[in-house]
């Protein structure tokens, strides 16, 4: 067992679970749902499989736990992005920024992996219940924007951050598809007949 350095017991275990988690979500992955199972992660984090089942009773609860992971992290992350934005406008841009830069650091692809991954039921709708919760503050920019049709404008809008990020997944210079990226959707939202802001 790896020697983990906790001044309590709960801490001990806490740093335990996390890197559980973190070799869960690097099987998931690297190698698919199917290969997520209480032995391969506990060998992955250097566990005794039945130190595993301390913490997961079984596979099915490793990836429930791997789900809520894989949002909480990149949740957190935009959620101060968006605290320090004034206005609509600055708060999709915000959105974009850090959705992007999370991208170039592979942060979405966990839920990627699970969106593809073919979970029960159960565990598919938990993972649009989070996705829809994660966007909602880039879609209610949109509406507070009065852009028309909004929920197809944030829809198509949306779209072009797919792109983007699979543009910087694949490698793209992330400053320049940034930047490309919030042009276009400054463009799609400017009041109609007036002027996008500055690139």
């Amino acid at each position: 067992m790896p020697k983990i350095n906790a001044s309590s017991v709960a801490e001990h275990r806490a740093q335990q679970r996390e890197a559980l988690i973190g070799a869960a979500i690097d099987i998931l992955v690297h190698e698919g749902a199917a290969a997520v199972t209480p032995a391969a992660v506990g060998a992955r984090a250097g566990l005794a499989r039945s130190s595993v089942y301390q913490y997961f009773d079984s596979s099915a609860a490793l990836l429930a736990t791997v789900t809520e992971e894989a949002f909480r992290r990149s949740d957190e992350a935009l959620g101060r992005a968006l605290a320090d934005a004034e206005g609509p406008l600055e708060r999709v841009e915000a959105f974009f920024r850090e959705s992007l830069r999370l991208g170039a650091e592979g942060a979405h692809r966990p839920a990627a992996a699970l969106m593809n991954a073919g979970l029960p039921p159960a565990c598919q709708e938990r993972l649009v219940e989070l996705h829809l919760r994660q966007v909602e503050p880039f879609r209610a920019a949109v509406r507070e924007l009065g852009a028309p049709e909004p929920a197809l404008t944030a829809d198509l809008i949306a779209g072009m951050l797919h792109t983007a990020l699979a543009a910087v997944e694949g490698g793209a210079s992330l400053g320049t598809v940034t930047e490309r990226t919030l042009d276009l959707v400054r463009r799609c939202l400017a009041p109609q007949g007036g002027a996008a802001g500055p690139a």
